[in-house]
């Protein structure tokens, strides 16, 4: 592609990647890092290779390759762009470390100046609270806004604190990269390690189980602050005070609960699906039917569509099967006019009646 200072000729990543793409593949798509990647015929022009191109679910690039030529095809290129990934992390290099998690002071300056801020305009929400000259929103009581309008301002907090680590922390920190590229974790994990971690919730609202009137010794009788109710300012760099892992504690146990109930409800679901679909067969006839030979359906789907080859994407109904055909009879013929034979353009006589046609048309000076 180049030669670089020293005179050295040198390929950039671009063009290694497209060895690995079929000749002819012509694709066009936004990645998650929000560029537009554009390939055309086999070659990689432009954008960025994350998760939406090659990632496990939705990625643009195999899902392309496996419906439009084969599922082995695909395949090989997950293989083939693993091993070019590892080659490529041995070669250059990456790491993390908790110093990439670091933010400078007047990043944290800035961080704790929002979140007092925010304690400000809690507080003025609650004399307003206390005063009644809290305006309700609508559908809601006083109590229910307050709530609401608070959390408001924790997300904000949380929000600032994510834009200014991600401003500090820059494009080439390899958190970043792994948060854009899709390749693990998310820029809200990044900025609960550097910035700030936010509030706490169960079911959806702050803390409020606990003491009577309060949810912790810790604070006075009736205290509706952000800080008495579950806000944790620090970062998990910086380190959290006890109050504020208890809080933390308390939203995390909905996590794991959720996730142990969520799971043996979605499994007991999938097994009384089975169980109760496990007689039906897609018949040669295109219908439905259970072992007695009931009809169930008599179109597969009601469309007749299997669902391995239909694109998720909503501008994409099916697979272009016209496309595919062109594609695989170009590759079968090399001459043209075997081509135009073949899909029935001018042909030559097979036989003597076919030949005696012939005849008789010239004879009668037809064309």
């Amino acid at each position: 592609d180049g030669v670089d200072d020293d005179g050295r000729a040198f390929w950039t990543g671009r063009t290694l990647f497209s060895e690995l793409l079929p000749d002819d593949l012509d694709l066009e798509f936004t990645s998650s890092a929000g560029d537009t990647v554009l390939i055309e015929d086999g070659q990689l022009l432009s954008g960025t290779i994350d998760e939406d191109a090659v990632g496990a679910f939705g990625g643009e690039v195999v899902d392309t390759v496996a419906k439009a030529y084969s599922k082995t095809r695909a395949r090989i290129l997950i293989n083939e762009v693993a091993a070019l990934a590892m080659r490529s992390i041995m070669h250059f290099g990456f790491s993390i470390g908790i110093d990439d998690e670091s933010i400078p002071p007047e990043a944290q300056e800035r961080i704790d100046e929002a979140i007092d801020n925010a304690n400000d305009r809690v507080g003025e929400l609650i004399a307003a609270y206390e005063a009644g000259e809290l305006e309700p929103l609508p559908g809601r009581d006083l109590s229910e806004t307050l709530e609401m309008r608070i959390q408001q301002q924790q997300g904000r907090v949380r929000d600032t604190a994510g834009e200014v680590a991600e401003e500090y922390l820059g494009e080439d920190n390899p958190a970043v990269v792994m948060a854009q590229s899709g390749a693990r974790g998310s820029m809200l994990n990044l900025t609960q390690m550097a910035g700030c971690i936010g509030g706490q919730y169960v079911r959806g609202e702050r803390i409020h189980r606990g003491y009577e009137n309060r949810t912790l010794s810790h604070f006075e009788e009736g205290d509706l602050t952000a800080e008495a109710h579950g806000f944790v300012e620090h970062s998990y760099r910086s380190g959290l005070d006890p109050k504020e892992f208890f809080f933390h504690a308390m939203g995390g146990r909905e996590g794991l609960v959720d996730t142990a109930v969520r799971t043996s409800k979605s499994g007991y679901l999938q097994r009384r699906l089975i169980n109760a679909l496990s007689e039906l067969e897609a018949q040669y006839d295109g219908t439905v039917r259970d072992t007695t030979d009931n009809v169930v359906q008599f179109e597969f789907g009601e469309d007749g569509t299997s669902p391995v080859e239909v694109s998720s994407s909503v501008d994409e109904s099916a697979v272009d099967v016209e496309e595919i055909a062109d594609r695989v009879v170009d590759a079968e013929f090399d001459d043209d006019e075997e081509k135009t034979r073949f899909l029935g353009g001018e042909r030559e006589p097979l036989n003597l009646s076919e030949h005696a046609d012939d005849w008789w048309m010239e004879a009668a000076g037809g064309d």
